[in-house]
């Protein structure tokens, strides 16, 4: 991101290297215009050719010359890319596209909430419904989170269901969160 255009576009990561290549593909797998999103396709000198003796997964991740992100997000009309998302992490209720970091991003900023991950809690009418897990600071009820998301979020991104914990979320050895567990007990 050049230092001249951080402080008017916070929400985007910056412009593509000028050797490398983004496209932004929809679930066919075409081009999307600028300013849809989609899931990030990369290609450049940067990007490795393949997994080292994995060709299943080198089959899987790439395509057409594209390396398969896995990170859905856009890139505008001036060529700035915007990260949403994992495609594994995003949640879709009834075909609205709800980005977890987006909802755990307004827990965040509520006095009571030290951590939260949202996932995907599986439903047969709408396919998922928007579910928080959230390590708290001190006692918070559910109905005050819901309250404090529904002033800040639309209707459909608001957690319809809560996990409320008084121990830290789940991590690997590194550090980072670990979602799939989460996903296995809700």
């Amino acid at each position: 991101m050049p230092a001249e255009h951080t402080a008017g576009r916070p929400d985007s990561v910056g412009w593509t290297v000028p050797c490398g290549e983004i496209l932004v593909v929809g679930p066919d797998e075409t081009a999307l215009p600028a300013g849809e999103a989609g899931e990030l396709w990369i290609r450049g000198p940067m990007v490795v050719p393949g997994y080292w003796d994995n060709p299943e997964a080198t089959r899987q991740s790439f395509t057409r010359g594209y390396w398969r992100s896995g990170d859905v997000g856009s890139v505008d009309a001036q060529g700035f890319v915007r990260v949403f998302d994992r495609l594994k992490d995003m949640v879709n209720r009834g075909g609205y596209k709800v980005y977890s970091v987006e909802v755990e991003n307004v827990l965040g900023h509520h006095p009571a909430v030290l951590e939260s991950a949202i996932v995907g809690k599986p439903c047969p009418v709408l396919g998922e419904r928007v579910h928080a897990f959230v390590t708290l600071k001190r006692p918070v009820s559910e109905d005050e989170l819901t309250r404090f998301c529904g002033e800040r979020l639309a209707d459909y991104k608001v957690p319809e269901s809560f996990t409320l914990l008084d121990e830290p979320l789940p991590r690997n050895a590194n550090g980072k969160l670990m979602k799939r567990a989460l996903r296995e007990i809700v």
